[in-house]
């Protein structure tokens, strides 16, 4: 039986951008594939609660997981709508303006650069580059 293509939804995009901890979090992974770990401990939220806003994320169709063991990575992905990608990749460069995007993005450096500071984080793996997770190519 073949997979049937599920189309865009543009109502659920826009939704999925309507949100404050998924905002900081599409602010998070940028062009990096992260652990759950690392959401929960910088943005200071329950475990179940980045779950769900990662899950409604995923439904959107902008961000994509990949599983490694017991941890669980998340990263961007751009839609397959032209102009729902321009959309993302201009929110994407709109975080490096504001200030609570800024320390959140500090507060993952010093995660990643000083582990040990970050009992809950002892043992994950670090946050990955990925390659063109972000860019859009014109057709």
């Amino acid at each position: 039986m073949a997979a049937r293509q599920k189309t865009f939804d543009i109502e659920r995009f826009f939704q999925a951008l309507g949100d404050s901890t998924r905002l900081r979090l599409l602010n998070l992974m940028g062009d990096q594939e992260i652990c759950v770990c690392y959401f929960v401990e910088i943005l200071g939220q329950p475990q179940p609660k980045i779950s769900r806003h990662l899950a409604y994320l995923r439904n959107a169709g902008i961000v994509t997981t990949r599983r490694d063991g017991k941890w669980m990575h998340y990263r961007i992905v751009m839609p397959p709508n032209e102009g729902a990608a321009k959309v993302l990749q201009e929110t994407l460069q709109w975080f490096k303006e504001e200030k609570t995007m800024q320390a959140d993005r500090a507060k993952l450096t010093k995660a990643c650069c000083v582990p040990g500071k970050f009992v809950a984080l002892q043992g994950a793996p670090l946050p990955m580059l990925v390659e063109s997770s972000t860019t859009f190519a014109s057709r």
